[in-house]
């Protein structure tokens, strides 16, 4: 038999059901050949986070378990990754590689947003007459930005127009990913303009182009621009965009719109379901959407 890989990212928001179904996998008789790769943020997980007690199970069974803590990038690789993308020696940017390492502290993913960011404000830039790139050390180093990834992507997208940061917005509502189908929907239908918007936030690097849609360079940015909302605000994009989506989901063609039209009713304002034909018509779609998460299943009940 072939060897299975299965990778799962951000186990830290796993579920107790999904984690079961890997534990069924792990200790099966019949699958000497699978292995399981997980990442997380541990400092986001407690000590009796269901992951640590899956792990626990797996290895009093005989499973064999490793861990392998990936740190943040040294001060000597922040300088080499800096120095290949000026294209100058490492010992000309080993000062500039100093203080974008004390201010990020080597987290990969601030790194790069800062150094895009300084290129933004001017304070990296290539000089003509010198035919190399130039910086301004002592505005880089009293530069004053947040101790957090986190608040970093949050302000980095407030700085961007209100249009692109509010595509972004209405993208992180639905998750990591956005369909081109239910961006025409939302333009349709609700009269959101986001085409262009999502084209210039992935021209950016908040975004990444895939074949069907657009999703985000990383789950802290959707995270950060989820952030951004309000709970009173989430709740009711969650409802606008959940009912406009609904219409189409309800004629059965698309299964993945149905899904979609649910998860964000269900998310949204519970007020809006008290009113007897709404609450009717959410009942209905919760309905058709388990049946079909059902019939989509391999096993039978």
């Amino acid at each position: 038999k072939q060897p299975v890989v299965l990778f799962l990212d951000d186990l830290q928001w796993a579920d107790p059901a999904s984690l079961a179904v890997i534990t069924r996998l792990l200790l099966a008789p019949s699958s000497p050949r699978f292995l399981f790769v997980g990442s997380c943020r541990d400092d986001e997980m407690s000590e009796n986070h269901p992951v640590w007690n899956m792990k626990e199970t797996v290895e009093q069974t005989g499973v064999n378990t490793r861990i392998f803590e990936l740190s943040s990038i040294d001060n000597n690789t922040v300088n080499s990754m800096i120095s290949d993308l000026l294209c100058l020696f490492p010992r000309r940017t080993r000062r500039l590689a100093d203080i974008i390492h004390l201010k990020t502290r080597g987290n990969p993913l601030f790194l790069s947003r800062l150094l895009v960011s300084l290129g933004e404000n001017g304070l990296l830039r290539f000089s003509l007459s010198r035919r190399r790139w130039s910086w301004d050390e002592a505005k880089i180093r009293s530069l004053r930005t947040p101790d957090d990834v986190g608040k970093f992507l949050a302000r980095s997208i407030e700085n961007l127009s209100p249009v692109i940061s509010d595509a972004l917005c209405t993208l992180a509502c639905f998750g990591g990913s956005i369909h081109l189908s239910v961006i025409e929907v939302l333009e349709r239908d609700v009269g959101l303009r986001l085409t262009n918007s999502l084209e210039s936030a992935a021209t950016d690097g908040f975004l990444e182009k895939v074949d069907l849609g657009y999703r985000f360079s990383h789950d802290r940015v959707q995270e950060a621009a989820y952030n951004t909302l309000n709970s009173q605000d989430r709740r009711a994009e969650h409802t606008r965009y959940g009912f406009a989506l609904c219409i189409h989901a309800m004629n059965g063609c698309n299964d993945s719109m149905l899904f979609t039209a649910v998860d964000q009713i269900n998310r949204g304002d519970p007020t809006v379901i008290l009113d007897h034909e709404h609450s009717s018509l959410v009942a209905r779609l919760n309905l058709q959407a388990g049946k079909k998460a059902m019939g989509m299943s391999d096993y039978v009940s």
